[in-house]
């Protein structure tokens, strides 16, 4: 028997997808095609499908709080990301634990707004994200519409991305990337990146599917997986897009609704 192998490991908190397209779900997925251990610590529980949310349930923020410290006091955490918190509550608990913890490299994805625009979470929430936790980020990935949000900045052009991470970079973290999937024309699958100095448009093909479900939760996950392997952080978010345009090209055929990606495509065969 060969000795066990050591491996980089990451950490997701975030919330829970029944349909196992987005969500936890999602992030260790993605963790294991990087050839990374995922660990996790659930934030809510979601009862959804394709189709749709029709329940959540939230999980207690001690809940939350012993499932990090319980990963870290075992497991080496090389990044972690974070992703649905849900309130105020869970926000400032996440933030708390991740300075004691020393949680870092840290990958934030602010779910405040879905893709089409629907709000997430309320208000206090979302100053609780801006102030409590985006100090705290490696990179945040905000879509068109919670970079609006952030930014307080109507996002129409390329300049108008540029000026977002700009706005959004002033909150804290050390880089941003404003995500294009929400964008007009030609702008969509358009990123822009910032980290104070360097101002990179980061463009792939746009991938034609109603199956895009998970994408942003994967993003994410990828950009923390690289940093894990050790990669440089502009590098970590390229490597990132590309997994993600990947998956887009190779959707699943699973339910009747707004499918998922195909996180492991190369076992998909032709």
């Amino acid at each position: 028997m060969e000795s066990p192998r050591k491996v980089a490991t990451a950490l997701t908190i975030a919330g829970s997808d029944s349909g196992g397209g987005a969500g936890i779900q999602a992030d260790l997925r993605t963790f294991a095609f990087h050839r990374v251990h995922g660990t996790s610590a659930l934030t809510a529980l979601t009862a959804q499908n394709t189709l749709g949310v029709t329940r959540v349930d939230v999980m207690p923020p001690e809940s939350v709080a012993a499932q990090m410290e319980a990963v870290v006091a075992d497991i080496r955490v090389d990044a972690a990301k974070v992703g649905m918190l849900v309130n105020r509550e869970i926000i400032s608990t996440v933030a708390s634990r991740v300075k004691a913890l020393g949680l870092t490299p840290l990958v934030v994805d602010p779910v405040m707004v879905s893709r089409a625009g629907s709000r997430l979470i309320a208000d206090e929430a979302v100053e609780a994200l801006r102030d409590l936790l985006l100090p705290l980020a490696t990179l945040v990935t905000p879509n068109r519409h919670e970079a609006q949000l952030l930014a307080g900045l109507e996002l129409h052009t390329l300049a108008d991305m540029e000026e977002a991470a700009r706005r959004i970079h002033r909150l804290g973290p050390r880089a941003v990337l404003v995500k294009g999937g929400a964008m007009p024309g030609a702008l969509r699958g358009t990123d822009v990146w910032f980290d104070g100095q360097r101002l990179e448009t980061l463009h792939l093909a746009s991938v034609e599917t109603p199956n895009t479900h998970g994408t942003g939760c994967t993003l994410s996950a990828a950009v923390a997986a690289n940093l894990a392997l050790g990669h440089e952080l502009l590098e970590a978010t390229r490597l990132a897009k590309e997994y993600v345009t990947r998956a887009l090209q190779h959707p699943l055929a699973v339910g009747r609704g707004n499918g998922p990606i195909g996180h492991f495509f190369p076992l998909l065969g032709s």
